[in-house]
């Protein structure tokens, strides 16, 4: 926090006024990479000192002179190729491990534009950092982020990626509030460390030239805060400009952000911006307790987390928004079905407040129409809100006013503030004002400031000057007169339920001359909605009408078969509602078609075969193929006398079809019709035409037949079978197993890693440790008092078998893990110990852990 930068120099700021124009210092970089600026000629413009050291080229020397005569024409030739890549992007172009000179040193190169120059940053490559490109490993910890469905636990997940990636000792996500003030909302450390989690930073701690530049160049490395840095040559070009180093990543940082780091016990430091439709949203703020610098192409791997961070960010909290709309929309809907009954807002005041309460919270609410005043909840008496109605009645009109200090804006409010605080006023009318006004208690919010904010600026070392607080401990801040404050999605819906209460006024008071025209133009937008909706279910209808005459011989027969197959559509539509529009059971639309036509003859037709489900289309499709079917028997077939029967048989087939059939059994004779009406056609060819499946039909001397096969796409089994059975007694559950003390997870892979670990805790391990080699496994072991561990046996290109035999010599009880069956030998030597097959879920680890634990205490 606090790091005092902008889009040139490191910058200093006065503190009579933070606005004023910033006191330049002069500009260096960081001991782990040189700086070389060219011009637009490849003339080298710019150099900082330790070139030499890093390059083998004296500063002083290279300035003025191509870029070509101290790189090689091939290296210039892959560098020039490289920054063809610049102008698609805003931030720097990167090569990894690139030997510059041809030998075998390596560097990392950024190259950035700025300006009229060209800005290439070398840092050496280590090589104890070689080159990795596992993408896989970003990609398995979003995938991890990806589970999550809300901001604190897709935050908590990616702190806890970030350490992975970083190594960093402690990681947190710094999220701006409104007021650009910081809170550190997740934080995972190492242990013993103090916890900043829930602490609020002041908008001070980082200035709105730092977070342009935040904007503008996503990660910011500080790989020593005691280390040496280097000055750049010249200080200022011709022009007396100093280079801008925005871009640049091994720029220095000024010595208040580096006291700021040292008053928190840090000596490195990371930063990566976390951005929402182009703002700053937010911070992952890394810190570490001794020097560490990490290579650029780990730091691009972070980057790249990050954005897809960004992007899952997005996404959750979009949806969010649109759950708020949706909430806003239904509140519109049962607003416009309560309040559309004639009753004037007062009327029906009580359904309204407690409507609204649902979407917007509220201590106390009024409403105030036609000079008339009601009021719900803690709220201002009707005198008072007179004085606040005319207060109200000079803001902007036909709009939403809000605030959370009322007594600030209408010094009236003093009366009752005891409670009053916060208003949020809908006007519903222009002439006279009508009011819906949603009122808050003070809110005495204690927020946890990381020091106290009203003193950011004290004389420290470097002078009288914006300085770090020397405290971290938490400081409590009373915030009086104020309510809690009013979201922007709240915000939203109020406007929303505006519009909704002013199409409410329209409707009810259009014998009002000057509401009249209003009035008459919603009810006709509202009239031509319903009649596109009619016209819908109109041309579904006129089809039956029309292509069911032939079927009947008299208007009264026409009647009863149009209104049979009109409410076999209804019946099937209720179903489907029911489920909400998802997939239905085919029983159940069976049963409930055989009620509804044949009362006393129901128990005749017989279900047999699997219980399957239908997805809409297919509900909708068979509900008028089974009806016609029903019809059909019951007028010509085995349900037409008292004896007969029908058995319809379902069958799943191998392919995931189904193979309906429909059997007339013991009735009359049956005959070929002699014409093709509506209803045959509905059974021959819906399910063909509609769900391209197949039927067949066959009158025969011993009754109806017909035979139905619906395509996979529109079939699954029944996931709770339909038909009775007697009832299962309950498997006992496993012994549960709570867990304590401190686990030891020995794992190569890391998703399986971080799995195990939610496991673990999960099961109520107080801490779980990890490791990934045997020499970090051994070192756990000798720091930590282990309960009991869990050890994968292949490590790669090593086994954990040192490990292992170390738990024994401690006593500690080890449960091995194994993916496949390339480890018999090692697993002969330990008979005793628990194996645990991969891959393994919750159940199966703490079964195992229950054997291992048990087995550790009968023999110990």
């Amino acid at each position: 926090m606090l790091e005092s930068r902008s889009l040139g120099t490191e910058q200093r700021y006065d503190i009579t006024n933070c606005d004023r124009e910033p006191i330049h210092i002069l500009g260096r970089v960081q001991s782990y990479g040189c700086l070389i600026a060219v011009s637009s000629d490849w003339m080298v413009t710019y150099a900082s000192e330790n070139c030499k050291d890093l390059l083998g080229f004296d500063a002083e020397s290279i300035i003025g002179s191509r870029f070509s005569e101290i790189i090689s024409h091939e290296t210039v030739h892959h560098l020039r190729t490289k920054m063809q890549v610049l102008g698609y992007q805003s931030g720097a172009a990167r090569l990894f491990s690139y030997a510059v000179f041809g030998d075998d040193r390596l560097f990392d190169i950024s190259i950035s534009q700025s300006d009229q120059n060209i800005i290439f940053e070398f840092e050496p490559r280590k090589a104890e950092a070689p080159a990795t490109n596992d993408s896989s490993v970003v990609r398995a910890l979003v995938g991890r982020v990806r589970r999550h469905d809300t901001v604190e636990k897709m935050a908590r997940e990616a702190v806890r990626a970030v350490k992975v990636l970083s190594g960093f000792d402690r990681v947190m996500v710094y999220k701006f509030n409104e007021d650009d003030s910081g809170t550190v909302i997740a934080e995972t450390t190492e242990p013993g460390q103090d916890s900043f989690l829930g602490l609020r930073y002041p908008a001070s701690d980082i200035p709105k030239q730092a977070r342009g530049l935040y904007l503008r160049s996503p990660l910011r490395i500080i790989a020593d805060i005691t280390g040496d840095t280097y000055a750049i040559r010249p200080e200022k070009d011709p022009n007396g400009r100093p280079l801008d180093l925005s871009l640049a990543v091994t720029r220095a940082v000024s010595p208040v952000h580096l006291e700021y780091l040292r008053n928190m016990g840090v000596r490195a430091s990371l930063s990566v911006s976390i951005i929402r439709n182009g703002k700053l949203w937010g911070l992952f703020a890394c810190h570490h307790r001794t020097p560490r610098h990490i290579s650029y192409e780990v730091r691009s791997e972070i980057e790249l987390f990050a954005e897809l961070f960004n992007y899952q960010l997005s996404q959750v909290e979009l949806t969010i928004e649109l759950e708020e709309v949706d909430r806003a929309r239904s509140l519109h809907d049962r607003l416009m079905t309560q309040l559309s009954g004639g009753k004037s807002m007062a009327e029906a005041f009580d359904v309204l407040s407690e409507s609204v309460k649902e979407v917007i919270p509220f201590d106390g609410a009024a409403v105030y129409a036609d000079g008339d005043y009601q009021s719900v909840g803690v709220a201002p008496t009707a005198e008072e809100f007179m004085g606040l109605a005319r207060f109200l009645n000079t803001t902007p009109a036909g709009q939403v006013y809000q605030t959370d200090a009322l007594a600030t804006r209408y010094p009236g409010a003093e009366d009752f503030a005891d409670r009053v605080a916060g208003v949020l006023a809908l006007p519903v009318s222009r002439t006279p004002r009508d009011y819906l006004v949603l009122f808050r208690r003070e809110i005495a919010s204690s927020v946890k400031w990381a020091g106290n904010p009203d003193k950011p600026v004290e004389v420290g070392p470097n002078g009288i000057r914006l300085t770090p607080r020397k405290s971290f401990a938490a400081w409590q801040q009373v915030v009086r007169g104020k309510s809690a404050p009013w979201r922007g999605a709240e915000l939203r819906a109020a406007d929303a339920l505006r519009v909704t209460l002013l199409e409410v006024v329209l409707k009810i008071a259009d014998e009002r001359n000057a509401m009249r025209k209003r009035a008459q133009d919603q009810q006709e937008l509202l009239v031509a909605e319903l009649n596109h909706r009619v016209r819908n279910i109109l041309n579904l209808i006129r089809g039956l009408v029309s292509q069911g005459k032939e079927d009947a011989r008299s208007i009264d027969d026409y009647r009863l078969v149009l209104e049979d197959r009109i409410f076999a559509l209804a019946r099937a539509h209720d179903q489907l509602t029911q489920t909400e529009w998802t997939w239905s059971v085919f029983r159940s639309l069976v049963e409930t078609e055989v009620k509804a036509f044949l009362t006393a003859k129901a128990n005749r037709v017989i279900v047999t075969g699997d219980d399957i489900e239908l997805s809409p289309t297919a509900f909708s499709t068979l509900a008028l193929v089974i009806h016609e079917l029903v019809t059909n028997s019951a007028k010509y077939g085995a349900l037409n006398d008292s004896s007969g029967s029908v058995r319809l048989d379902v069958r799943l087939q191998p392919d995931g079809a189904a193979k309906i059939s429909w059997r007339d059994e013991n009735g009359p004779p049956v005959q070929a019709p002699t014409r093709r009406g509506f209803g045959t056609t509905i059974i021959e060819r819906s399910i063909p035409f509609e769900l391209q499946g197949q039927a067949e039909v066959r009158y025969r001397m011993t009754g109806f037949e017909a035979d139905f096969v619906l395509p996979s796409a529109h079939v699954r089994p029944t996931a709770t079978p339909i038909s009775s059975t007697p009832q299962q007694q309950a498997t006992p559950h496993p012994s549960e197993v709570r867990l304590n003390g401190h686990f030891f997870v020995l794992e190569d892979n890391l998703v399986i890693a971080l799995d195990a670990v939610d496991m673990l805790t999960d099961l109520g391990a107080d801490a779980v440790h990890t490791a990934s080699s045997v020499v970090d496994g051994l070192a756990v072991l000798d720091k930590q008092d282990i309960t009991l561990a869990l050890l994968d046996v292949n490590l790669g290109n090593e086994t954990s078998l040192p490990v292992i035999q170390r738990c024994q010599e401690r006593g500690i009880p080890v449960v091995l893990a194994t993916g496949y069956g390339a480890n018999v030998d090692i697993l002969d030597k330990f008979p005793s110990v628990p194996i645990l097959n991969k891959p393994y879920n919750s159940d199966g680890l703490r079964d195992t852990i229950s054997a291992a634990l048990a087995r550790f205490q009968a023999t110990s």
